[in-house]
């Protein structure tokens, strides 16, 4: 009996120590910046997708890398709209057109970095990473002469290891909590269905620069959500800065 009764009390010590590690753990990730949720027995640090805010505001982002052909429209139905928006923009892009770098920057719009190359982030090591952002983000900036601070993932792949790069870079990984399909080649009308039903408090929409349909659905996108009270914000003014923890749906959560 009393060799039952300590080996039960080693097992509640142990369980107990367990508990106290991960909670922790968890209080180091919120109070350091590297967010996360819990997935399965672990837990998996998660990027921007979103911002839980009570004011109605969304962003529209554009990722760039394959080409300009509607650029322009975008820029003109924006300007016309007075609509400024975030591009994120990969290096071998910003090599090619550099002239767009700098018009879409002087149009008031918000420049972050797509990486270098445009590869699966979570297949790299830390040193690959760290070229794919840096270099990325010194070719923007030598253009526009602004700093870069947003970050979003080819294909929207990361894992534990890229979110804390970024941060250790001052990075802010940034997802999307909306996607038009734009890529896919979809209607206007199909774009433009999909991300207004979608539409909520700080979300982030995700377009293509080069997406066939893209500009032709913006001019309704817009006039919609507006009618529908929201203000459109760069990604930048739409997240928190700090005192902040990410839900488990990816939305940055104001620390009370």
């Amino acid at each position: 009996m009393f060799f039952v009764y300590q080996t039960n009390k080693r097992k509640l010590i142990v369980v107990f120590a367990l508990i106290l590690a991960t909670v922790f753990s968890v209080i180091s990730l919120f109070s350091t910046g590297a967010y996360a949720v819990f997935n399965g027995s672990t837990l998996k640090k998660l990027p921007i997708y979103g911002v839980e805010t009570s004011e109605k505001k969304i962003a529209i982002s554009f990722d760039c890398a394959w080409g300009v052909d509607y650029t322009d429209k975008l820029l003109a139905v924006m300007k016309t709209e007075n609509v400024h928006c975030t591009f994120f923009m990969v290096e071998f892009w910003v090599n090619k057109y550099p002239d767009y770098v700098k018009k879409i920057s002087d149009n008031g719009h918000e420049i972050g970095t797509h990486s270098s190359t445009h590869p699966h982030m979570s297949k790299l090591d830390k040193t690959a990473i760290e070229k794919e952002l840096s270099s990325s983000k010194t070719a923007i900036e030598n253009i526009i002469g602004k700093s870069v601070s947003l970050f979003r993932p080819p294909y929207g792949d990361y894992n534990d290891l890229l979110i804390d790069t970024c941060f250790d870079m001052g990075l802010t990984p940034i997802q999307w909590s909306i996607d038009s399909l734009d890529w896919k080649n979809l209607s206007s009308s199909e774009i433009t269905q999909r991300v207004v039903k979608k539409v909520s408090n700080g979300a982030i929409v995700l377009f293509h620069n080069q997406g066939l349909h893209t500009a032709e659905a913006l001019p309704q996108i817009i006039h919609s959500i507006k009618q529908m009270g929201y203000k459109f914000v760069p990604i930048g003014e739409l997240i928190y800065k700090d005192n902040y923890h990410i839900n488990q749906n990816g939305y940055q959560v104001k620390n009370s």
